[in-house]
């Protein structure tokens, strides 16, 4: 197999800097003599390597550790980052992020988030499914709201369940306010909120968060988790809510994007940047076997997109991922909603490798053969904890491994690469347990296998508009 080896933009974040874009420039180098992609002079801490490696082995995307083996992509994290800016100025975003099975989506929604909470935003993230959506009427939006919630994180927080944090921080705030002002805490924190108040539950809002601060300083823990309760949007009655809390509204299904955007509000003035909702698996609205349903959904989206694009939605940021059949299916995708289809079609003149990401759409595309040297270069990178002594491969074996599943599987080793990143880490597995072996005698024993997880995606029963009608 002969590939050219061409110029790879790398994505890398830094301490200091979020991102730090590289190039690396080779020309029309064959694949059998490589250019060594760049590597980071610092060691990888174990817990960073451990995470990322044993992620991969099992299938899915490292929830940290994202940029030691992030490849391309430059650009469009770039106009992400300026997105969050925007979102720190007290702007909107609207995202959807659209690519094939296997390009990445998740991938690149788990570094977006490792930058945000860098840039002190918060981030709650959650995955469509039948039980999850942004509308319905039989609790599936409240469930998604529950999940998106508890799944909140920060800088500090990044394992999720940040809210008891974010709202101490707030009331912390408030305390400084009324020691320097000399009113109550309890009137510093209305004053704090007053600007919710116009929005939808707002008044509510602040009261729990009033009566947040009085079960903190009065000792009494019940009131301080019942408090929180109602900010998941745990309380299943408004009776319940107004016995506990003294208020007359709970999170349902109609308010739930209302809800965000009252949160999206309070983080800010709880000190951080804003708020981002990362959504994935959006490809479950697509596969909703009622339109009335599904359009529904899309109906919801388009609120979300026109608010944000009307900048009525201060600090919230949402990114939808999802394959290109959910944007672009006439049938069942959002262009099925003539609205959507109008708002986000997208520039006629990108075509071929001309890019516009100015925007709602951001498509991804697959990996190509020199994408996946350079990834194989950064997982033996990260396998050997940054020591290039440690290289249990060279790239020739690199170069080797890849014809090897090019022979067995043809380009769906680097077009959908997760079976095939897997075999590489076992393959190294065995090497660094196996000192006395050989990588190029055990190459013809690596099994690959194509991943046909995708198949599922588009498979949807159809329409039945009166399976649910009772006489």
């Amino acid at each position: 197999m002969t590939t050219s080896i061409e110029s790879t933009d790398n994505a890398v974040l830094a301490e200091d800097n979020p991102i730090d874009t590289a190039t690396n420039t080779a020309a029309e180098t064959t694949i059998e003599a490589p250019v060594a992609a760049p590597t980071p002079p610092n060691p990888i801490r174990a817990k960073d390597r451990d995470g990322v490696i044993q992620s991969l082995r099992a299938g899915v995307v490292p929830r940290a550790g994202q940029h030691l083996i992030q490849v391309g992509r430059a650009r469009e994290i770039q106009t992400l980052v300026n997105d969050m800016d925007r979102l720190a100025e007290g702007g909107s975003t609207f995202r959807v992020v659209v690519g094939e099975y296997g390009a990445g989506k998740t991938f690149f929604l788990n570094l977006l988030r490792t930058v945000a909470l860098e840039k002190k935003l918060v981030v709650a993230n959650a995955d469509l499914n039948p039980d999850r959506r942004l509308h319905a009427s039989g609790g599936q939006a409240k469930s998604l709201y529950t999940e998106l919630v508890r799944n909140m994180t920060t800088r500090s927080k990044p394992e999720g369940g940040a809210l008891p944090g974010i709202v101490e921080k707030f009331v912390s705030s408030a305390q400084a306010v009324a020691k320097a002002t000399g009113i109550t805490t309890d009137a510093a924190i209305h004053q704090k909120l007053e600007q919710l108040k116009e929005l939808v539950n707002g008044y509510d809002f602040a009261d729990v968060i009033a009566a947040y601060y009085k079960g903190f300083s009065e000792g009494n823990d019940q009131l301080k988790s019942d408090a929180i309760r109602w900010l998941r949007g745990e309380f299943s009655t408004k009776t319940q809510a107004r016995e506990a809390l003294g208020v007359r509204t709970i999170v349902e299904d109609a308010t739930v994007y209302d809800q965000l955007k009252l949160l999206a509000r309070f983080v800010r003035l709880a000190g951080f940047g804003g708020l981002i909702i990362n959504l994935d698996e959006m490809v479950n609205l697509y596969k909703l076997s009622h339109t009335q349903a599904r359009n529904a959904n899309y109906e919801q989206i388009l609120r979300i997109l026109n608010d944000s694009l009307q900048g009525s939605s201060e600090g919230l940021g949402f990114i939808l991922g999802g394959t290109p059949e959910f944007l672009t299916d006439t049938r069942r995708g959002l262009y099925s909603y003539p609205a959507l289809q109008s708002r986000l079609a997208q520039n006629a003149f990108a075509k071929d490798e001309l890019l516009d990401l100015t925007g709602p759409v951001i498509s991804l595309v697959s990996l190509t053969p020199e994408d996946f040297f350079v990834l194989l270069q950064k997982i033996r990178h990260v396998f050997a904890s940054g020591n290039t002594a440690q290289y249990l491969v060279p790239d020739d074996g690199i170069v080797a491994f890849m014809e090897h599943c090019a022979n067995n599987i043809g380009e769906a080793y680097f077009r959908t690469p997760r079976t095939t990143i897997v075999a590489f880490i076992n393959f190294l597995a065995v090497l660094e347990q196996n000192p006395q072996a050989q990588w190029s005698d055990l190459l013809d024993g690596i099994a690959v296998a194509k991943d046909t997880g995708g198949q599922a995606d588009t498979v949807v029963e159809e329409d039945d508009e009166f399976a649910s009608f009772k006489i």
